[in-house]
């Protein structure tokens, strides 16, 4: 069984322009391919300046234009091909770092995953712009401070929450209530072997009502969805990065059998395991 490769922040280090040890800061200039898709254990801000090119992410394709930041989150999928004209910059960020700056993005986690691309003003590009380079100034420093990097990283987050506002203007869902965030904690730790929403509900000490009523109010999702989803990507992953029989991944996916699991995500992608699989 072939995994995709995770890689931690260190392996990057040696292309690094600066870092420590909980951030590195890097540069993209011209043609770059990630021929086999990994996962990262740390998070990940690109922003790119001129660019071309797609960026595959949990195997949906983004185009990489102008003015733009791409977010990676722990244990996401992804590759790319940037064009000769692409440049960017990459601040990697390890899981310690990035859970004490993270409330500042405000909305929650799920949001980002599902919408991570932003397309950026010129004005907010100039400012993201001018503080990817504050901060690796400051790693550049010997004398360097981590609290002004801490700070400098929640005023990026609170730049792309606002920009995330201005694009969506009053239609964007109000995703960061404790119990939907306690939610998205839950179907992560146990979607594996629990499709039951009473499960989760009771988990989260509410009623199955409250709950379908606190998802599609702010999410516009039944919680179903919400396990359906998780549970596909991970069906994803496991056709594309492991040799697997499709009854194994049925079985490792917590289903009853391998046509449950085949009629499971025919409906959802429109072709059977064994066709996504041969198209990977």
């Amino acid at each position: 069984m072939e995994l995709f490769p995770i890689l931690d922040i260190h392996e990057f280090r040696k292309d690094q322009l600066a870092g420590n040890e909980g951030y590195s800061y890097s540069e993209l200039r011209g043609e770059h391919h990630i021929e086999r898709p990994h996962q990262h254990h740390f998070f990940l801000l690109v922003l790119f300046d001129q660019a071309e090119g797609i960026h595959q992410i949990d195997f949906k394709d983004y185009t990489i234009g102008q003015h733009q930041i791409h977010m990676l989150f722990p244990k996401q999928v992804h590759s790319w091909k940037l064009g000769e004209n692409t440049s960017g910059f990459q601040l990697m960020v390890d899981r310690e770092q990035f859970e004490k700056f993270s409330p500042e993005f405000h909305y929650s986690s799920m949001y980002y995953q599902q919408n991570p691309v932003i397309p950026l003003s010129d004005k907010t590009f100039q400012i993201l712009y001018y503080e990817f380079n504050a901060i690796r100034q400051e790693l550049e420093d010997c004398n360097c401070f981590p609290e002004i990097i801490y700070s400098r990283a929640a005023v990026i987050a609170s730049i792309l929450r606002k920009e995330v506002r201005n694009i969506n203007h009053d239609k964007l869902p109000h995703q960061s209530t404790p119990q939907l965030l306690r939610l998205r904690e839950l179907i992560e730790d146990f979607f594996w072997e629990e499709k039951s929403v009473a499960f989760y509900a009771d988990k989260l000490h509410i009623s199955i009502g409250h709950l379908n009523k606190l998802c599609r109010k702010n999410l516009q999702l039944s919680p179903g969805q919400l396990i359906q989803q998780r549970t596909l990507l991970e069906a994803k992953r496991l056709l594309k990065s492991t040799d697997l029989s499709i009854k194994e991944i049925a079985f490792k996916l917590g289903f009853i059998d391998s046509s449950y699991f085949t009629n499971f995500f025919k409906q959802h992608t429109q072709l059977n395991p064994k066709q996504f699989r041969a198209n990977s």
